[in-house]
């Protein structure tokens, strides 16, 4: 059994299967000797750490837990603790960070695979949502990246639509590559009040309508965004209070993951067995940034591996769907 952490600088390095198999295992060890709440997990779905050879024997703690229960590896005291929204008299999630060098590594790196330095970047962050409430894993991510950026137009824009929209003409006068990072319902209510034409522009929604307009499949939001915006395609964020990584998608609904977080897909009616590539189920993600909470993540979204790797996301599962997910929580 591991009883040291790995190196925040092996995660980030791992650059093939191999490195990420062999990390995953050590981490699982670790996780599996000093986290309480996923070994007494590990124990009662009668897992033997010491047959675990590859990453997807590995059991995925239920993302329920992070409601339920404090999840932490380790006696060290958190650093600061990120919560999810939620409805009135919802549970939310809390995701307890010990060490938050591993979350600013994660997104900036992970940013950076895909958009390249924030440096070159003018961000602007359309997330009403979320900056009404503290605890936001998201909020924390823009507010680093905008700062990184310099720009001088980038920055959040809350209640102030129309400077806004000011900046977006102002920036697609000037050819600025410019990123627009916004949740969904904020983004269409942007372009129902005024259309452009931006093809620099970068729109990546979070997802989400948080009851403010009627859900709507990914394939009509998308297309109502790139009239709206003057652009060829949407990129999306995946991430997740629970998570410390994201992975993102460059247009048509295909995400991708940085090196150090891989998406498994599992029965939707057996949550311990794996299907083929092309087959929909639930998804269950590593995310070996978590290292000091759970690496091994079960949530409730709905997905579909392909084998390259990308992966899509294709709904939620409703209460009646989830199964073999209440062995602890009460």
């Amino acid at each position: 059994m591991a009883n040291s952490a790995p190196s925040i600088e092996r995660i980030f390095s791992i650059t093939n299967e191999l490195q990420f198999n062999q990390l995953a295992i050590e981490i699982f060890h670790f996780q599996y000797s000093h986290n309480k709440v996923y070994r007494q997990f590990c124990d009662l779905v009668h897992i033997d750490p010491i047959a675990i050879t590859y990453y997807d024997q590995i059991p995925f703690l239920p993302v329920e837990f992070f409601k339920t229960h404090i999840i932490t590896t380790g006696e060290k005291p958190s650093a600061i603790v990120f919560s999810s929204s939620g409805t009135t008299g919802d549970q939310t999630s809390r995701h307890h960070i010990v060490d938050l060098r591993l979350y600013n590594e994660s997104f900036k790196r992970g940013f950076e695979l895909f958009y390249k330095s924030p440096q070159e970047l003018c961000i602007l962050a359309l997330l009403p949502s979320y900056l009404e409430r503290s605890g936001s894993s998201l909020v924390y991510m823009a507010e680093k990246l905008i700062a990184e950026s310099g720009h001088p137009d980038s920055g959040f824009y809350l209640h102030n639509t129309a400077e806004l929209l000011q900046k977006l003409r102002e920036l697609s006068a000037s050819g600025q590559k410019t990123i627009l990072l916004g949740v969904t319902y904020a983004l269409l209510d942007l372009v129902e009040q005024q259309s452009f034409h931006f093809p620099r522009l970068i729109v990546m929604e979070t997802g989400g309508m948080k009851g403010k307009r009627r859900e709507m499949i990914r394939e009509e939001v998308h297309e109502l965004l790139k009239k709206g915006f003057g652009v060829a395609s949407i990129h999306s964020e995946y991430g997740m209070t629970e998570l410390l990584s994201q992975a993102y998608s460059s247009g048509e609904g295909l995400f991708r993951c940085p090196p150090w977080m891989k998406i498994l897909i599992r029965d939707t009616n057996d949550p311990f067995s794996l299907v083929l590539h092309g087959k929909s189920g639930g998804i269950n993600v590593i995310d070996l940034a978590n290292l000091n909470s759970c690496s091994f993540i079960q949530v409730q979204d709905l997905g579909k591996l392909h084998e390259d790797g990308s992966f899509e996301v294709l709904g939620r599962f409703d209460n009646s769907q989830v199964r073999g997910c209440n062995l602890m929580i009460n």
